[in-house]
């Protein structure tokens, strides 16, 4: 029963930072959400933060399963599709984290270390795909090129969010669709012709799904 309560607290906090963003709920705004005790509620979690940790450990747990790609072959435009489809699938489920990101990790030092590695391993794992897209013959760049696509592959990643609320954009998992799209549109200069067809291909039957 225990253990039931405290998966229904994590599983409404999250509903309710989704909606309304973490600063605007506060533990009695969760306590009363589920008709439970403050009390009840502070028997399983010491406080906010607390709930946001376990939270950011189901949301860690989750990118780096999104960032695993293929270790036995050369990746595809396919590949990076489907890892980046992953990546914002977390996001989406966890867009409380990506758009309050700044106010969350201001005041906490834990997961801004944690957060810290998770974008190192993410940088890493851009890296090594578009290097295995070159070396695969999908894409021809120079080091520099891979390096700063890398870069801007994960700022319009983590950023999305937050660029997409401050241009006034309303449907979020809609926007979610539209970071999708933007960052493979970050690789289609170094593609070759024919995988630069294919990639607006994929995109426009994309945003007609």
């Amino acid at each position: 029963m225990a253990r039931q309560t405290r998966q229904r607290i994590l599983d409404c906090s999250l509903a309710m930072f989704n909606a309304q963003g973490e600063p605007h709920v506060t533990t009695n705004h969760i306590a009363d959400e589920l008709e439970i005790s403050p009390g009840n509620l502070y028997y399983h979690f010491r406080n906010k933060d607390d709930i946001i940790e376990h939270l950011f450990a189901d949301f860690e747990a989750r990118m780096d399963a999104a960032l695993s790609a293929p270790e036995d072959r050369l990746p595809g435009l396919e590949d990076v599709w489907l890892q980046l489809h992953r990546v914002f699938e977390c996001i989406w489920d966890y867009r409380f984290l990506h758009r309050d990101l700044v106010e969350i990790l201001s005041r906490n030092r834990t997961l801004r270390l944690r957060f810290a590695r998770i974008l190192k391993r993410a940088d890493g794992q851009a890296h090594g795909v578009l290097h295995g897209l070159l070396q695969a013959g999908v894409i021809r760049a120079s080091a520099n090129e891979l390096a700063a696509t890398a870069t801007n592959v994960l700022v319009v990643a983590t950023f999305w969010l937050n660029y997409a609320a401050a241009r006034g954009d309303r449907d979020e998992h809609a926007a979610i669709r539209d970071g999708i799209v933007q960052v493979m549109m970050l690789v289609a200069p170094f593609l070759r012709d024919a995988e630069r067809l294919h990639l607006h291909t994929l995109t426009g039957a994309y945003r007609q799904a």
